[in-house]
C-alpha cells in the first residue's frame, strides 16, 4: 500500500478535500506530499487533523510538536526532514484561519545531509550512466544532464502532462527519420512543466539529439505514429495505461536503474546539478553569462522577464546563445570526440549569419547563406564587410549617397564619416557617404 492510498481515507473530511484541492491547484507534487505528512503526523502522535486545530487555539499544539520534534532529533532524523511537518501543520492551520507560527528550533533544519554529501558525477561516470540505460532512459538522462531540466518537466506527477514532440520545434520527423534544422537543437520549457510557473527553453547538443533520434526512429520502426502533440516518451504497455505522459516516477525510475547498474547510487536529481556546475565553469572562463546561465537553468531573472514579457527573444540573441552553449558542450558531453571540428565552426558561422542579419535587418536566402558558408576565412570575411557596408548606407540615409543638412551640422556629420561636398543656399550643406 502507497503512503497516497494509505491516507487517501483523509479526503472524505470536506475541509481537508478542499485544503488538498487547493495546493492541488498550484502544485500536485506538493499537495500529495503534505496529505502524507498531515496523515502521518496524526498517525505518530494520536492526534486528528480536528484535533489540531483545537490545540494550536489552545496552545498545547506548541508542546505537543516541540516533543515531537526532540523525539524525531533522537532518532537521527534530519532537521530538513522534521521542518517539513512544520511546514505542514503551518499549511494546514493557515487554511483554517489561523496563523499559527510553531516558534519551535530545529536541530540543523535547513541541512539535508545526503545532498550536502552528494558528489557530483565525472564525465566518465555520466558516459557509464548513459551506456548502462534503455533508449528511454538515454534521453531523459540527457535532458537533465545536457540540457538542465528537471525531473517533473519530462512527465508531472500525475502523468497528465510532460514534454511533447512539440516542444523541440527544430525536430523534423519525415519518411521514418528524425533530423534537426539546429544542432544544438532548442528544447521549450511550457510554463505547466516549469516549477517556477513560466515558460522558457534550453539546447540539447550533438550527443544529446544522438539519442534522441534514435529512440524515436526505434518508436516509428515499431509502428508509432509520431505527431506534434505525441507525448516524448512511450509509456510501457504492460498492464493498465490510466494516463498519457510518462509519470514523474517512473522517469526517475528509468534514470535510478541506469545508475544503480552503473555502479553509484546518486538521486537522479543530481544529473541537473551536473549540468549546473558545467555552467558554472563555462561562467567563470567567460564563455557564458550569468543571465544565461540563469535562464537555461530555468530560474527567473532578466532574460526570463524579458522572454515572458515578449513571449520571445529577438532572432540574434537566441543563436548566440545557441552558440554559447554549444561552447559550455565540451564541459557536460560525455562523448570525447564530441561534435566535429568542421561542424562546430559551420554553427558558429551560422550563429554569425544569423545575429549579423537579424541585427541589421539584411535577408538573405538560402542559395545566400550556402554560398558564405562554403567560403574560406576571408573571403567570408570580405562578404560580410560588403554587406554590412551596402546596408549601413542604407541605415544612414535610406539608400542616398548625398543629403542636405543645416550647415551647423557639417561638422556633426563629417565626425560620423560622412564627406562634405559643397554649400547648398539657405545656410545649407550637401554631404555624401564615403565611397
Amino acid at each position: 500500500m502507497t503512503f497516497v492510498a494509505k491516507y487517501k481515507h483523509l479526503l472524505e473530511n470536506e475541509e481537508i478535500s478542499r485544503w488538498f484541492g487547493n495546493l492541488n491547484a498550484k502544485s500536485y507534487l506538493t499537495a500529495t506530499v503534505y496529505l502524507r505528512g498531515l496523515g502521518y503526523y496524526c498517525e505518530l502522535t494520536g492526534a486528528t487533523p480536528d484535533t489540531i486545530i483545537q490545540d494550536a487555539k489552545s496552545g498545547k499544539l506548541r508542546n505537543d510538536f516541540m516533543d515531537f520534534v526532540r523525539k524525531m532529533e533522537s532518532e537521527g532524523k534530519a532537521g530538513s526532514y522534521i521542518s517539513r511537518y512544520k511546514k505542514v501543520l503551518r499549511s494546514w492551520l493557515g487554511f483554517n484561519g489561523l496563523d499559527f507560527k510553531l516558534n519551535v528550533n530545529i536541530a540543523y533544519e535547513n541541512r539535508s545531509p545526503r545532498v550536502e554529501g552528494e558528489r557530483i558525477p565525472e564525465k566518465s561516470e555520466l558516459a557509464k550512466m548513459l551506456r548502462k540505460g534503455s533508449g528511454r532512459a538515454k534521453v531523459a538522462i540527457s535532458l537533465l544532464a545536457f540540457s538542465g531540466l528537471r525531473p517533473e518537466t519530462l512527465g508531472n506527477a500525475e502523468g497528465k502532462d510532460g514534454l511533447k514532440l512539440s516542444d523541440f520545434p527544430e525536430m523534423k520527423i519525415e519518411n521514418g527519420k528524425v533530423e534537426f534544422e539546429k544542432i544544438p537543437t532548442m528544447v521549450n520549457v511550457r510554463y505547466t512543466l516549469s516549477k517556477a510557473r513560466h515558460t522558457y527553453f534550453s539546447f540539447l547538443g550533438q550527443e544529446g539529439t544522438k539519442y534522441l533520434k534514435e529512440y524515436l526512429e526505434v518508436r516509428i520502426r515499431e509502428g508509432d505514429n509520431l505527431k506534434a502533440d505525441t507525448p516524448l516518451f512511450k509509456l510501457d504497455s504492460q498492464g493498465r495505461i490510466s494516463h498519457e505522459y510518462i509519470r514523474t516516477l517512473l522517469a526517475t525510475r528509468d534514470i535510478r536503474k541506469a545508475i544503480t547498474e552503473s555502479g553509484f547510487s546518486w538521486r537522479p536529481y543530481v544529473l541537473r546539478a551536473y549540468f549546473a556546475t558545467a555552467l558554472d565553469n563555462a561562467e567563470n572562463k567567460g564563455i557564458i553569462s550569468h543571465p544565461w546561465r540563469m535562464f537555461l537553468m530555468g530560474h527567473t531573472g532578466d532574460i526570463e522577464a524579458r522572454y515572458s514579457t515578449n513571449k520571445r527573444l529577438p532572432p540574434d540573441m537566441i543563436e548566440e546563445m545557441r552558440s554559447a552553449y554549444l561552447k559550455c558542450s565540451k564541459f557536460f558531453e560525455t562523448e570525447e570526440k564530441g561534435i566535429k571540428e568542421e561542424d562546430y565552426q559551420k554553427i558558429l558561422r551560422d550563429a554569425a549569419i544569423d545575429t549579423l542579419t537579424g541585427a541589421l535587418g539584411v535577408t538573405l536566402d538560402e542559395d545566400q547563406k550556402e554560398e558564405l558558408r562554403n567560403l574560406d576565412s576571408a573571403e567570408y570575411q570580405k562578404r560580410l564587410g560588403e554587406i554590412f557596408k551596402t546596408k549601413k548606407a542604407d541605415i544612414l540615409n535610406n539608400g542616398n549617397s548625398q543629403k542636405v543638412i543645416p550647415f551647423k551640422d557639417v561638422e556633426t556629420y563629417i565626425e560620423r564619416g560622412w564627406e562634405y561636398v559643397r554649400d547648398f543656399p539657405g545656410s545649407k550643406a550637401i554631404v555624401k557617404l564615403p565611397q
